[in-house]
């Protein structure tokens, strides 16, 4: 809404080549096969039915995937071919395939070969090739594909001006990339600081975020985004008003990142629509922001604006979003989920909210975790 990314940020271990195609080979050599659940309107299910279900069941011939997400209602997802797939809603093209006619099971992204990560945003999705560029396709109202026009594209195009991308992060309306060089740039709507250039001016191609340096993974959030440092610390920036930013205020915008309060040691780090989510080395998830529907999996309903624990899960090494609920995975394969349930996306077979975790039946070996407005993806071992 990592891969060592998997919703919502691509955590690179460090800055150099090396490491950053290591970890690509072992993203490549863990393929598996998807489940969803919740709500289907658009076919973001992926089941060929279009039938909604408070239960995971299989995206319809899936296959070899190596990473997958969720954007407000549609998803995408990664083979170890290098080739992209999407499904759902595709009004502005988001599904990629040249045409706005919504899809019930996945199809083909247009044109794209040699990929090695992808991401969604609101209606819009991307994806990062070995070679360093980003493409994008979709809704560009306010320049989110950072093609410099605010033109809808229903195939890919080019981000203007990058070339040495290692990850990247999808939000609402706006775009993150990190570059090898653990530079963040930022593009799209800014009207709550959401670019992190310390203004609220629009940009269509990729202007550097402020202030930060040796950055290692991103992520995105609805108008927030989240950036952690080579020293496990993370930092904020964008819209504030349920304390999303994380450094103990809540209302104030934030035009340029500022640090994260009482977190370090983190790994990767994710986000809904206005909270927040950071796994740390010794496999805690914190959370902190909007907690309205029990998203934050503290066991209460208050918004906060400093990190707390989720309770009841130990262990976890992938974390994920959808808009009003939260995703994990354990070592051992389980998959976790909390907050908003009212179409069964927390995939419990009710539409009961959770405010902590409770175990996704039916999966085994979860190792990527994405979501969307009142839906989940969950990829797994075949």
């Amino acid at each position: 809404m990592g891969r060592l990314r998997l919703a919502g940020v691509l955590l690179v271990s460090v800055l150099s080549v090396l490491p950053i195609a290591l970890t690509r080979a072992a993203q490549a050599a863990t393929t598996g096969t998807a489940s969803s659940m919740g709500n289907d309107q658009y076919g973001q299910l992926g089941n060929g039915s279009a039938g909604s279900s408070t239960k995971p069941g299989a995206v319809a011939g899936l296959t070899g995937v190596i990473e997958i997400d969720g954007g407000r209602e549609h998803a995408v997802a990664l083979r170890s071919d290098g080739m992209v797939w999407a499904w759902g809603h595709n009004n502005y093209g988001e599904v990629g395939d040249g045409t706005k006619t919504n899809r019930q099971s996945p199809v083909r992204v247009s044109g794209l070969s040699g990929v090695i990560a992808v991401e969604t945003g609101h209606y819009y999705s991307m994806a990062l090739k070995s070679d360093g560029t980003v493409w994008m396709w979709g809704w560009n109202k306010y320049g989110v594909l950072g093609d410099g026009t605010t033109t809808n594209r229903t195939t890919p195009v080019k981000v203007t001006g990058l070339t040495n991308v290692v990850a990247i992060a999808g939000a609402r309306d706006h775009t993150l990339a990190l570059e090898a060089d653990g530079s963040v740039w930022a593009w799209g709507d800014n009207e709550f600081g959401n670019l992190g250039i310390g203004n609220t001016t629009n940009h269509t191609t990729p202007v550097q975020v402020h202030t930060i340096a040796n950055v290692v993974g991103i992520a995105g959030g609805r108008d927030h985004s989240l950036a952690i440092e080579a020293n496990g610390t993370v930092w904020s920036w964008g819209w504030n008003q349920y304390g999303q930013v994380g450094d103990g205020t809540k209302g104030a915008n934030r035009l340029t990142p500022v640090q994260v309060k009482n977190l370090t040691g983190v790994t990767m780090v994710s986000a809904g629509a206005d909270h927040s989510m950071a796994l740390r080395s010794d496999g805690t998830v914190w959370t902190w922001g909007q907690n309205t529907d029990g998203q934050l999996g503290d066991g209460t309903k208050t918004n906060r604006s400093t990190p707390v624990q989720v309770k009841g899960i130990s262990n976890v090494v992938d974390i994920g979003n959808g808009r009003l609920h939260s995703l994990a995975a354990e070592s051992d394969g389980s998959a976790w989920a909390w907050g908003l349930n009212t179409d069964g996306q927390l995939g419990d077979g009710t539409k009961t909210n959770r405010s902590t975790p409770i175990h996704i039946p039916g999966i085994t070996g979860a190792f990527g975790l994405g979501g969307g407005v009142n839906y989940s993806v969950v990829l797994h071992a075949p």
